[in-house]
């Protein structure tokens, strides 16, 4: 299972498709990054075969950004429609990343969508997990999609 593939591929389709915009993918990160700061980052989670989660990690200015690609109209700063968008940008990465895991047999279910934000917070996945963060840049835009799996 090539988890960076997946992600690339996922966070892609749902750019082009949803948002009408493009975006490039850099190389896998080496270490994971725990603390974000003036940030938000959506989780949905993943159980059946795998259990895991996919986060979408961003700086706020990004976060309304990509709101304003859902909305159609201007953002100035972290509001629920921000939470919600991201919320649902997690979402349908993760739905395409659990596509992908059942066409190869494997049954997954996903959970709603969790969004945290702040000025400096931590978001840890205990235990041994598999996993990846792969980062991700659009116009000067720059934001993080992880997969993790145990």
């Amino acid at each position: 299972m090539n988890l960076a593939q997946y992600i690339v591929e996922a966070t892609q389709e749902v750019f082009t498709t949803m948002l009408m915009e493009e975006v490039s993918a850099g190389a896998p990160l080496e270490t994971r990054n725990e603390r974000f700061s003036d940030s938000i980052s959506s989780i949905v989670g993943m159980a059946g075969a795998n259990k895991g989660a996919v986060a979408v990690h961003s700086p706020v200015n990004v976060a309304c950004r990509i709101t304003e690609l859902f909305l159609g109209m201007e953002v100035e700063s972290l509001d629920d429609d921000v939470k919600d968008a991201m919320g649902e940008l997690a979402n349908m990465i993760t739905g395409n990343v659990k596509g992908k895991l059942e066409e190869q047999g494997q049954d997954i279910r996903l959970s709603i969508p969790t969004t945290v934000d702040g000025d400096n917070y931590t978001v840890e996945c205990p235990g041994k997990h598999e996993g990846t963060i792969v980062p991700f840049s659009f116009q000067d835009c720059r934001f993080l999609v992880e997969i993790h799996f145990e």
